[in-house]
């Protein structure tokens, strides 16, 4: 029996049918005693508080619930477990026997051999929770929706040591219906690698949404690594996909390239240059190479741990790798995912990235305009907006538009420096227009502004004239956007 705060938990019942043991145990079970508080049985307390084997023949009087379990005689063995009690073990004896000194010295050894196996199971178990816990914090706990496009991830912890390793796979999605893909290795198993896989995603990530290109992202993550001053190095690989026009630029830091299953059936190993691993060298180049992507093409990301064993290279693991992938079927990707890592050694942790690339039904119309810093800057931005709508078939109730991109094109040269750019995109009925300037502070909405005030209501009108408005930071800068219904 386990003891758990001021309770008495039975573990291991031996014979374990309930047929065996007291009838008041069988009317109510785990009720009146595999489960109660130590204070309902005093028999049990005293040998607990005591810390000493006790034992009584038969016929002595004891509790209802522990006279049945042996009525030739009874045994109960505490449990210690360092400065405490782990639990009791209750030996019973059907026919009269008397203990002995020998077996009495035989029964103390074994509780205490018993007391200090059941605390290593408990610390055993404590740190299975705890790494479970940890691994499922650090990794993504679902996958985003993706336009145009569907993705699964799978991961597997490594079978030796502390089942936590440094592996780890993200999906961020990003502006202009952009996604990036992200799978990486950190070196070793153990508690400090699986932080710093957790710093790495969450640094890989920050920098991808603030609109840096890809190898900008990897290079400020290789940068953070190094000023980290750690002893460990990580790989990566970065896609990413633009979904509109169905390219991709790859990066690879030290990492495997990705596996490309086109639509025909027809798999390749990407040549995608690759640069060293992240926190090696401050300052080197991770290169970008292109990616094509047919609607209907499978991207497979994986880390080496599903294709490197102590018998093959990893040059024969990718191409072993490559063919699985080339004979799997595309259109249910969760399946296929299982099958691949059916195969995998688990000598080490495994983490498998695929994404099915669709292509967007309805792709955005686009068009794009540099704010020049004249005099006459606001009313070139309006003209310009005036005419896209009109070329896009949106000729009514455009003077909502027309008003913030006024707004917000005049915040932008009044209150920053650098250049501006003015975006607009239709996707359907919806009209986001978008001013990006070089400052990196975001448009203060005022609390209250009085009669006298000059200014300060630019944004109150754009709040009040659209759908929806927001910031987004944007490499060196910010993007403040706003969103319209409008009939074309």
């Amino acid at each position: 029996a386990e003891l758990e705060s001021d309770r008495l938990v039975v573990t291991v019942l031996d014979p374990p049918e309930p047929e065996a043991w007291p009838e008041v145990w069988r009317s109510e079970w785990r009720t009146e005693w595999p489960d109660a508080p130590v204070r309902t049985m005093p028999t049990l307390a005293a040998a607990l508080r005591e810390g000493r084997p006790a034992t009584w023949p038969a016929g002595s009087p004891l509790e209802p619930a522990l006279a049945e379990v042996g009525p030739g005689g009874l045994a109960v063995l505490p449990l210690p477990a360092g400065n405490r009690m782990a639990g009791a073990c209750l030996i019973g004896w059907d026919a009269p026997h008397d203990i002995g000194a020998d077996e009495r010295t035989l029964l103390t050894a074994a509780a205490n051999l018993a007391g200090q196996a059941l605390t290593r199971a408990r610390a055993l178990d404590a740190e299975h929770e705890l790494v479970g816990m940890l691994q499922r914090q650090l990794l993504p706990r679902r996958l985003p929706r993706l336009p145009g496009a569907v993705a699964v991830a799978r991961y597997l912890p490594s079978t030796a040591g502390l089942e936590l390793g440094g592996d780890w796979y993200d999906v961020i999605p990003l502006p202009d219906n952009h996604v990036a893909l992200v799978i990486g290795d950190v070196q070793g198993h153990s508690a400090g690698a699986a932080t710093l896989m957790g710093q790495m995603r969450t640094a890989l990530r920050a920098y991808a949404v603030e609109g840096h290109p890809p190898d900008v992202v990897v290079s400020h993550a290789n940068r953070l690594l190094v000023d980290l001053e750690t002893d460990l190095f990580a790989t990566c690989c970065y896609v990413d996909v633009d979904m509109e026009a169905g390219s991709a630029w790859c990066v690879r830091a030290g990492h495997l390239p990705p596996v490309l299953r086109h639509p025909d059936g027809r798999t390749e190993i990407a040549e995608a240059e690759g640069g060293p691993p992240l926190g090696v060298v401050w300052q080197c180049d991770f290169p970008m190479s292109p990616l094509r992507l047919q609607p209907g093409t499978l991207v497979a990301l994986t880390t080496d741990g599903l294709v490197e064993s102590p018998d093959s290279d990893i040059d024969a693991g990718m191409e072993r790798f490559a063919r699985q992938v080339a004979a799997a079927d595309p259109a249910d990707l969760g399946p296929v995912a299982d099958a691949l890592l059916g195969k995998a050694l688990r000598s080490d942790d495994v983490a498998l990235l695929l994404m099915r690339y669709d292509g967007m039904d309805t792709r955005p119309l686009r068009e794009s305009w540099t704010v020049w810093r004249v005099p006459q800057a606001v009313g070139h931005a309006r003209r310009f907006t005036r005419r896209t709508l009109r070329s896009w078939g949106v000729t009514e109730e455009i003077d909502a538009p027309l008003l913030a991109v006024s707004e917000l094109v005049t915040n932008a040269l009044v209150h920053t420096d650098g250049q501006v750019r003015l975006d607009l995109t239709l996707i359907g009925d919806r009209l986001r227009l978008a001013v990006a300037d070089a400052s990196p502070r975001s448009p203060v909405r005022p609390t209250s502004i009085g009669w006298e005030a000059t200014g300060g209501r630019g944004i109150l009108l754009v709040e009040a004239v659209s759908a929806a408005w927001g910031t987004l930071p944007v490499s060196g800068g910010k993007q403040v956007w706003a969103e319209f219904s409008v009939r074309r």
